[in-house]
């Protein structure tokens, strides 16, 4: 429960559904072509992850904006990489070692995720996926709260929130456990947010 009590609790779930309703009707407006890559060129120019970082990335789902040129081109770059692997409601991801054209199974919800035989790592750098951000470095997710509860678990890993720049919102709903991005990046830029825990 919030500090606010049951009925703040209340209102902030429902000022988040409305919130991704609207998210999820802009995100399925963009038109992808193309953004996976400038994504990718915008990070490697002005974000990159330090050499020897363990990288997490994500398996895109549906609509969401395409990582894998990114991971490509990080992966051709030497550096580690890993997909999170989605546990039961309530726990933190875990992640497991993976390199591109290696295997995926079928997570819950639709995810992609590594093999079980592959090795769990702990990430030092994670690209997160989201519905919406703002400038204050607030994120919308789906609502399992994975991310959330992953990032409080990891202080010292650095998080990159990565969306269309049409994500971006003028202020997102978030309640004191929901964890603020310090960046996000778009196709057409970086995101310095102010605000990030």
């Amino acid at each position: 429960m919030s500090e606010g009590g049951p009925h703040c609790d209340v209102l902030l779930a429902e000022m988040k559904a409305e919130a991704r309703r609207v998210a999820l009707a802009r995100r399925a407006a963009v038109d992808p072509a193309g953004k996976g890559e400038a994504l990718a060129a915008i990070v490697l120019r002005d974000c990159p992850p330090p050499p020897g970082a363990v990288v997490a990335g994500f398996w895109p789902m549906g609509p969401e904006i395409d990582l894998r040129p990114l991971l490509l081109a990080l992966h051709d770059r030497g550096q580690p990489l890993c997909l999170p692997v989605t546990p039961r409601r309530g726990n933190p991801l875990r992640f497991r070692l993976w390199a591109p054209g290696e295997p995926l199974g079928h997570g819950p919800m639709g995810t992609r995720q590594p093999l079980p035989e592959a090795p769990e790592v702990t990430p030092g750098w994670l690209f997160v996926p989201l519905l919406a951000f703002d400038r204050a470095g607030r994120r919308l997710g789906y609502g399992g709260g994975y991310y959330d509860r992953t990032l409080a678990a990891l202080p010292g890993a650095t998080a990159v929130g990565v969306a269309y720049a049409e994500q971006e919102m003028q202020e997102v709903p978030a309640g004191p456990m929901d964890v603020r991005l310090a960046r996000v990046a778009t196709e057409t830029g970086v995101v310095l947010c102010g605000g990030a825990s």
